[in-house]
């Protein structure tokens, strides 16, 4: 199939005609970093599928943040934000154009949900397609991944790595176009496609490189029409019945905790209840089982040669945790989808749920008097799964780091990052950097740090994000002293500090809401907006205050 492809212009015969579907084919790609340089070669291959398709495809560029770059300064308030830029720019594109069907290509983090969020708020018939992962790089004949770097510079701080390897280990750790490798939050949000439906079965599979992925982007083209045909809308497709779908194959693979910001607000666009408890109750009672990189073996690329996020599916389904009847892109259910795919037993990545890696999704949801509206945990590959020890508190991420990495800290302690929520911020920062920095110390899971803020995919170690309510609305974790006594118990799914009611009481009514520096701009108009990260952190009411659906105009 491939020497019939072509990278520009229309078969022959084939040319645009409106009079045919209009179909916006929209790709975030930019030559930012590698998880996007790829994308507008692969959308020139989808508008060739939508016009094989019968339809007339419009080329549509939005923006991405990349959290690689973004990590670990004040750029990163500009990540979580951008996912709603890029729902908001699709739509207007959309409006403003009359387009009558999308294909979406994403390849960093947010722009995946940003474009789901997107299809599913205008409710045309749409295609999700993720641009595809990283190959791992190679070190001393080890594979290594962008994870692996920022945990070498704690390394270097503690004296474990000189300059040399550290600047080898940059120059090889990324070698390809394509995603971060490992489960972190891109190869996340893309199972997530395929689980929910909104992608093609396969396409969340294949790394960038890989020329299958332009088969992959016309079969995607083509499908958009056959939804046109079928009358398929997103909405037809995410139902509370896929999300559920989505959050198994996130507890499963041992996914990004920002899948649990992802999902509600996927849910949001569709007017459906599903905030971060409810991601939780399935997180609780799905089994983990595939090895991926952070807390596991493998990556990606490993997954995807040992059969992929289908056969993942099958295995689920296979065992009751996946409803099979849920429609997708293809026009068939999840369950007719599966019909000929196996599991290959002669691989590792990914088990059996007989023999899983723990019964218990390998991300965990907490609730205590530390977090009345919750918090968030990635268990998968952890040993210690509770810890008890004083608070050492920071009002920024910056302040922490720095205690890190001149190593001011003890064995035991509980950091305590604050005012890094939604509105606190804002933007709700990761704190990759921070938690590899401790991991690469050799104390990732000798302390504990909590946050209102989040944590990359990337992030392993006893770290527990999204804390709620957040310390810019006066909830409990901005009232915390250094020294107050914290305990986490990720078995019994609590985070409580030693502090009685009356004192939480007290210290609240001194509490006094703090400016951030964003008082102008596109952070201000975000902190304005935005909502709670146990809803999603969302900046609109979604599809119950709509008086109309754009597909119905």
């Amino acid at each position: 199939m491939l020497e019939n492809l072509k990278t520009e212009g229309y078969p022959d015969g084939c040319g645009p005609g409106l009079d045919d579907p209009l179909v916006c084919v929209v790709d975030t790609g930019n030559e930012s970093a590698p998880c996007n340089i790829d994308l507008p070669k692969q959308a020139s291959y989808a508008k060739q599928g939508v016009v094989e398709g019968g339809g007339t495809p419009f080329g549509v560029s939005t923006i991405t943040v990349t959290d690689g770059i973004a990590m670990g300064h004040q750029g990163m308030k500009s990540s979580l934000a951008s996912r709603e830029v890029i729902a908001d720019s699709v739509e207007l594109s959309v409006r403003g154009h009359c387009y009558d069907a999308i294909v979406g290509l994403a390849g960093c983090d947010k722009s995946l949900p940003g474009l789901m969020m997107a299809m599913v708020r205008l409710n045309v018939p749409s295609v999700f397609m993720y641009g595809g992962s990283i190959l791992p790089g190679c070190f001393k004949g080890k594979d290594v991944t962008i994870i692996d770097v920022f945990e070498a510079v704690g390394k270097h701080d503690k004296g474990e790595m000189t300059d040399e390897d550290l600047r080898e280990l940059t120059r090889v750790a990324c070698p390809s176009a394509g995603a971060c490798g490992g489960q972190f939050t891109a190869n996340t949000m893309a199972c997530v496609s395929e689980a929910i439906g909104l992608a093609i079965p396969g396409s969340a599979g294949a790394p960038a490189p890989y020329k299958n992925r332009y088969e992959y982007a016309v079969a995607s083209g083509k499908a958009v029409m056959d939804c046109l045909r079928s009358s398929i809308r997103p909405r037809d497709i995410v139902t509370r019945q896929s999300l559920e779908n989505a959050a198994a194959v996130v507890a499963a693979t041992g996914g990004s905790t920002n899948a649990a910001l992802h999902l509600p607000a996927i849910a949001n666009e569709c007017g459906i209840d599903f905030d971060l408890h409810d991601v939780g109750e399935i997180f609780q009672k799905t089994p983990y089982i595939a090895d991926l990189k952070p807390g596991g073996k493998y990556v990606a690329k490993d997954m995807y040669h040992a059969g992929g996020v289908q056969m993942l599916i099958k295995e689920l389904y296979d065992n009751g945790y996946i409803h099979g009847d849920c429609i997708t892109v293809t026009g068939k259910t999840i369950a007719e989808n599966l019909e000929d795919v196996t599991f290959d037993d002669n691989q590792d990545v990914i088990y059996r749920v007989s023999s899983p890696l723990s019964s218990t999704g390998g991300v965990v949801t907490l609730k205590g008097n530390l977090a009345p509206d919750g918090a968030i945990v990635k268990i998968a590959g952890l040993k210690q799964l509770k810890h008890s020890g004083p608070a050492r508190c920071f009002d920024c991420e910056e302040d922490a780091l720095a205690a890190v990495e001149k190593q001011e800290y003890n064995e035991g302690d509980v950091f305590v990052i604050r005012y890094e929520g939604p509105k606190g911020g804002p933007g709700m920062r990761e704190m990759l950097a921070t938690t590899a920095a401790l991991y690469g110390q050799g104390m990732g899971e000798k302390v504990a740090l909590i946050t209102d803020g989040r944590f990359s995919g990337g992030t392993r170690g006893f770290c527990i994000g999204h804390v709620g309510p957040e310390a810019a609305v006066g909830g409990p974790i901005a009232l915390i002293h250094d020294g107050d006594i914290i305990t986490i118990d990720a078995v019994n799914r609590t985070i409580d500090v030693d502090l009685s009611d009356q004192e939480l009481a007290k210290r609240k009514e001194s509490f006094t809401p703090r400016e951030n520096d964003y008082q102008s701009g596109v952070l201000y108009k975000y902190a304005q907006n935005v909502g709670a990260a146990r809803t999603g952190a969302v900046t609109h009411p979604g599809a119950k205050k709509e008086k109309h659906v754009y597909a119905d105009i």
